[in-house]
């Protein structure tokens, strides 16, 4: 089936190009979420009114993309986690952590656009791209440091430790 792509859509199209793909896939995904048109004559003359609309606009979004790259490059993202002896956290930092922190620094930015390979499982510093256009690409530093500073998990073990003490001790009194 031919379609017209009303926006970017990765692997596929730019807005307003004429592309051949399953019919499947464009009656169940592109049509009815407003992302395609069958490509018929009367709808490639409105696409082709659209398009200078959309490239006014595409225009204008890369470069409010642009300036926020240049604010988020100079953004350093801190996150704290419990973590073991050699590094190691227990659980993970996610994409959805990254954008968390981000909006707590007042930068709302879309979980899905942060390119994260992989979950974050150990302490450090790390690059990650953010996609805020498609051929606008941020890079963030997130710091993972351990929560409570580095000596924050054997505290609370000794913690535990003094507890279980004290339990046994009052019971022997008693």
């Amino acid at each position: 089936m031919e379609i017209i792509l009303r926006e970017a859509i990765d692997k596929l199209g730019q807005a307003g190009d004429v592309v051949k793909v399953k019919d499947g896939y464009a009656r169940n995904y592109l049509l009815p979420r407003k992302k395609a048109y069958i490509a018929t004559p009367g709808n490639l003359k409105v696409m082709a009114q659209e398009k200078a609309r959309m490239l006014r606009r595409e225009a204008a979004q890369r470069e409010e993309a642009e300036k926020l790259r240049e604010m988020l490059e100079a953004v350093e993202i801190r996150v704290e986690r419990l973590a073991g002896d050699e590094g190691v956290l227990y659980g993970s930092v996610t994409n959805a952590d990254v954008a968390e922190a981000l909006e707590a620094q007042g930068y709302t930015v879309d979980k899905r656009k942060i390119l994260l390979d992989e979950h974050i499982k150990r302490l450090g510093r790390y690059t990650i791209p953010i996609r805020l256009f498609t051929e606008v690409v941020a890079e963030i530093t997130v710091s993972v440091d351990a929560e409570g500073g580095s000596e924050g998990t054997p505290e609370a073990q000794g913690s535990d430790e003094a507890a279980s003490q004290e339990t046994v001790s009052d019971g022997e009194s008693g």
